[in-house]
This record gives structure tokens, sequence and C-alpha cells, in this order.
């Protein structure tokens, strides 16, 4: 389920992989749509390693809420789910084989804020990021510069008619269409 207002945006989901880009385009969709594209890459990025937290993580079960909020300036994304353990921050001296454990250190490096709470109304957590929010705007349109040059039209057809009879008789072959002889 989607639901969302001028500057909020809510989708209720289960943290299964096979959603997990569906939640991407929806993120993205909707920043675009509030024209703040420069954000789309980072908050696409942490929504998906929040969610892929909530899939290897979570219990009892995987469903979850996506939020993201547009409040003054600042780009919040926040994943709810039922799981009341917070989550820790690895130490960044994961080994280079290792292809898990990286989630929130990555959040905490695209992000300008992060942080995890518990949810005061029942059981759960929130898990969010916040980034600074310019909307995007278009480069200012600039004048293009225009050679003027005169185009020459071409010639105009002129269009004869002939009448067979007339230059039987020692007319001109040929005379304006309209034109009367003598």
């Amino acid at each position: 389920m989607i639901t969302h207002s001028r500057r909020h945006c809510v989708v209720e989901l289960q943290a299964l992989p096979s959603r997990i880009g569906q939640i991407r385009r929806i993120v993205s969709a909707q920043l675009r749509h509030w024209e703040l594209d420069p954000l789309i890459d980072r908050a696409a990025l942490g929504v998906t390693e929040l969610l892929s937290n909530v899939h290897r993580h979570a219990q009892p079960d995987k469903t979850c809420i996506v939020e993201i909020e547009l409040r003054l300036g600042r780009l919040t994304v926040s994943v709810i789910d039922s799981d009341p353990r917070l989550p820790v921050l690895r130490e960044t001296r994961a080994e280079a084989l290792d292809t898990c454990g990286r989630g929130l250190a990555l959040v905490a490096a695209l992000s300008e804020a992060w942080g995890a709470r518990q949810r005061p109304d029942g059981p759960g957590k929130a898990v969010w990021f916040s980034l600074t929010a310019a909307p995007h705007r278009a480069a200012p349109a600039r004048p293009l510069p225009i050679r003027a040059t005169p185009v020459r039209e071409p010639a105009r057809a002129v269009l004869l008619a002939v009448d067979p009879g007339a230059v039987a008789k020692g007319l001109p072959a040929a005379s304006p269409v309209g034109a009367r002889p003598g």
C-alpha cells in the first residue's frame, strides 16, 4: 500500500528481494516529483541497504514500512519494522571479501545523519537517514546565438498554357495563362 501527501510518502511492504527494486523505483520517482534529482542515487542506495537489513535480520516477519519525508530542507528516509533489536554499526575494517555487514557503514557514509530508535507506539524500531535537500534546478536558459543568413527564394515558376490551334495559325508558341490573342 502506498500513501503520500505533498511532502510525505509511506509504503508498506514485505522486505523481500523482489520488492526492494520496486521500492527503489518508488523512492526515485517520488524524489523526481519533488525535484530532488541529485539525491536519488544516495536515497535509493540507502533504502536498499536498510531493506536488505530487514530481510536478513528482522524477526518475526519481514513486514515493514518505508517512509520518506521532506521537511525544512531535509529529506528523511525511514524503514520501520517489528523487530525490537536495534542495529549495530560494525567496524568499517570488514574483510575485503566479506559479502555483507557493511550496510549501516554505507548508510552512514552516504548520509548527513542516521540513527535508530525504538517505536513509541509498539514493538519494533525505525532506522533512518537524512540528506540535505536542495531542489534540482534546471540550468538557466541561455540565448542561443543564431547566425542570420539571408535566404534567397527560388525563382518562381511561370506557368504557360499553349493552345495547339493558335500555334497552327502563326501566333506565338506560348502565351501567358489567361492571355487572349490579339
